[in-house]
């Protein structure tokens, strides 16, 4: 089955951030992160229930390198990204995100 990535708009807006803090310190730096982001979700689209479940149906991918997580869930066609999430910071702050 062919499924299609979306972002809930917080995710969106956490991804945002994380670049330019990581551009802020390097562009290279910057470029790394998105490109771990990217590696991340080919990752999921090859092999989306590869990630272990840890709530609910909410699956939890590691970033190479960085310590952030990629959390999401499946649905019928497609990726759901519901956050991207610093794994030292809050981490059930995401609980009820669509």
């Amino acid at each position: 089955m062919t499924r299609t990535l979306s972002f809930n708009e917080q995710a969106r807006s956490e991804l945002r951030e994380a670049a330019n803090y990581y551009g802020l310190e390097s562009p290279t730096l910057r470029i790394s992160f998105l490109d771990a982001i990217d590696a991340a979700l080919a990752q999921l689209l090859a092999h989306p229930e590869s990630a272990p479940v840890v709530r609910g149906n909410v699956r939890h991918m590691l970033l190479r390198r960085f310590p952030y997580s990629l959390l999401y869930t499946l649905r019928p066609g497609e990726i759901r990204i519901l956050a991207v999430m610093h794994q030292s910071r809050r981490p059930f702050y995401w609980w009820g995100r669509t």
